[in-house]
């Protein structure tokens, strides 16, 4: 039970001897070494090239750095690792810095260097009869797409960023997407990793073995992990056959209870066949009409709420189309569907995509609010973007919510606006702690988490530890401080730091 834990772990808890406070600024010495290693192009300094690296993309958190550190191989990460540890340097791994918790940030002191992934950007091997591709760090989600398509393949994670995200973040922030209702997060589709550890060695797990049983699963811990218990320089992934059809649809329902029902029918007729399934509510849809070029509502009229739909069918099989037109036709006489439409083309449905990925552009041209991106049973998501939504908007008067995302696995993108007349970073500061408290807390009422894709990073560091079983976090700590006793990979980010007087 939470709460009820062994005195001498809960005297753990609080006193870790963390030894953050013993990590070193880079000086030219280290610096010179890293140059003649890395040579000007794995070497940079120049501010007009560093700088656009040391914001995150939600442009909340901005640091500083010494240097840029870009190796072209998994030799020379090994290398900075070693000088970084001798030196009790911090290092602060990016990929395409597309994450949305400040996770890929270095800290504002410029006591950490920043370390790219990008240029480590090869697919070393691909094979369909193993139906696994190893990739690099820096090799972009897009550009693994189309080489799994050459060989008859595909590789099922998918989401907005695709054309900038990187396989080393994805990996290292077990991300999510619009795909994780039939084939799971990134930590599904990882069969094996290569890393640096935090002592320069090499975790040599590139093998694509489905079945390995021999102990703890580096390749699992390493998932997930956000760069701070080493750095991933390739991965082996699952790849699955390739799509021959697929039905792309958008729905318009009166609720949410109603999208949950309609995915249930649909999946009794198709099976395994729906692949997404992704609410979007009138209001997110709007944002995206008004601040995104080039895209048109959907449907004649606006519905409270709707679902884009995606169901994909392999070569021999039946075709998904005619199954989810049979559906929504059912649907729409029984009163479940309001409206909808069927892309009748591929430029059709890029189309109906388009309005669902381009949200999170429309809201940040839109201007700053909360962002919180949450899991609760699928169950309970219905009634708890119903209810919840009217407590908060209630207390906070003046401030809506917009929720979308991915309905089918409990993940909703659940976002506080301040009111339309309020300065909204002021809004913000003096409102935005309490309102993320009260959601957060809304979302572990109901055995939910405060993170469903994205990460804790340091955004989420003092939500996480407020609200974490301090099992949870005790493991976590001693995990850290057994693969990073220096505390030189990523400080600051995943890890709650334990309080108290050895832990300060």
């Amino acid at each position: 039970m939470r709460g009820r834990i062994d005195w001498q772990i809960a005297r753990s808890l609080h006193y870790v001897p963390w030894i953050m406070s013993g990590l070193h600024r880079p000086d030219p010495s280290l610096l010179a070494r890293l140059a003649a290693l890395l040579g000007p192009q794995g070497f940079v300094t120049d501010p007009d090239l560093v700088t656009p690296w040391l914001t995150d993309w939600r442009e909340r958190y901005r640091g500083e750095t010494a240097a840029l550190l870009a190796p072209a191989s998994t030799e020379q990460v090994v290398e900075i690792v070693r000088l970084a540890a001798a030196a009790r340097v911090a290092l602060v791994p990016q990929g395409g810095n597309t994450g949305t918790v400040g996770g890929a940030t270095p800290p504002p002191d410029g006591s950490a260097l920043l370390l790219s992934l990008r240029r480590m950007n090869r697919i070393r091997s691909i094979s369909a009869d193993d139906n696994a591709v190893i990739a690099e760090a820096g090799v972009i989600l897009s550009d693994l797409h189309d080489a799994a398509a050459v060989v008859g393949r595909r590789f099922p994670l998918s989401l907005a960023a695709k054309g900038s995200a990187t396989i080393g973040g994805l990996v290292s922030t077990n991300a999510g997407g619009t795909q994780v209702l039939r084939f799971g997060p990134m930590r599904a589709l990882v069969l094996g990793i290569e890393a640096v550890m935090p002592d320069g060695s090499l975790f040599d797990g590139l093998a694509t073995l489905r079945k390995d049983n021999r102990g703890y699963d580096l390749r699992q811990l390493l998932t997930g992990a956000e760069g701070t218990l080493g750095v991933v320089t390739a991965a082996a992934l699952r790849l699955v056959p390739a799509a021959a059809t697929r039905a792309v649809a958008w729905v318009g329902v009166r609720d949410p209870q109603a999208a949950l029902t309609l995915l249930r029918r649909l999946e009794e007729r198709t099976g395994e066949a729906v692949e997404s399934f992704e609410l979007v509510p009138a209001d997110a849809l709007a944002l995206v009409l008004r601040n995104i070029a080039g895209v048109r509502a959907p449907l004649s009229e606006a519905c409270p709420w709707n679902v884009l739909i995606e169901a994909v069918g392999g070569a021999g099989g039946l075709d998904p189309k005619d199954m989810v037109e049979q559906t929504l036709a059912t649907a729409i006489e029984d009163g479940l569907v309001v409206d909808a439409t069927i892309a009748a083309s591929e430029t059709q449905a890029a189309a109906l995509w388009m309005l669902r990925e381009s949200i999170s552009e429309a809201e940040k041209i839109d201007g700053p609010s909360l962002k919180h991106d949450i899991s609760v049973p699928v169950s309970e998501m219905p009634a708890f973007l119903e209810r919840e939504r009217g407590r908060i908007e209630s207390r906070f008067a003046g401030s809506r919510i917009i929720a979308f995302g991915h309905l089918g696995d409990g993940n909703i993108h659940f976002n506080l606006l301040p009111p339309e007349d309020a300065p909204r970073r002021a809004w913000i500061a003096e409102h935005g702690a309490a309102a993320s408290a009260m959601i957060h807390d809304l979302v572990a009422g109901v055995g939910g988490s405060l993170s469903a894709e994205h990460g804790i990073g340091q955004a989420k560091l003092d939500e996480f530890a407020r609200l974490t079983d301090p099992v949870r976090l005790h493991a976590l700590r001693a995990i850290k401080l057994a693969l990073d006793p220096l505390g030189i990979m990523n400080p600051g980010k995943l890890v709650p730091l334990a309080s108290g007087p050895e832990g300060q």
